[in-house]
Formats: structure tokens, sequence, C-alpha cells
């Protein structure tokens, strides 16, 4: 599957970022955490969308798992 666009220009901007203030200056770490966002963000909505409905219980158990609840 394509990179959307949302992903290109972040990988963009953390390239360039990571090519002139190196791979762990705090502003290209902050552009790399925010690419992984974006793939995270991309690869739950497709799981999303392929999954049936799911019930409450399921809901809150993924939810709690994306908010740092208990394991």
């Amino acid at each position: 599957m394509p990179l959307s666009p949302e992903r290109v220009k972040a990988r963009a901007k953390h390239n360039g970022l990571k090519s002139r203030h190196g791979a762990d200056a705090p502003e290209t770490l902050a552009a790399r955490a925010e690419l992984k966002a974006l793939a995270a963000e991309e690869y739950i909505r497709q799981i999303v969308d392929a999954a049936p409905p799911l019930n409450a219980e399921q809901r809150l158990k993924l939810a709690g798992l994306l908010v740092g609840g208990d394991r």
C-alpha cells in the first residue's frame, strides 16, 4: 500500500531535519515520533475498517490498550 500524502510529508520533514540537525536532535526525534504515530494511525484504521463491528466490551478493551491501561 502506498504511503498517504500525510506520511510522505512527515517522512520528508523527518529526513530533512535528520540531515540538518542529526538523528538525535530533539526536533528530529519529535518528527520521527510523529511519523510513527501516523503509521500506527493508518494501520489501526485499516484493521478497524476490515473488522466486523465490535461490541462495547471489545471497544473498551482496545481503547484501554491505546491509552495505556492495565494489561
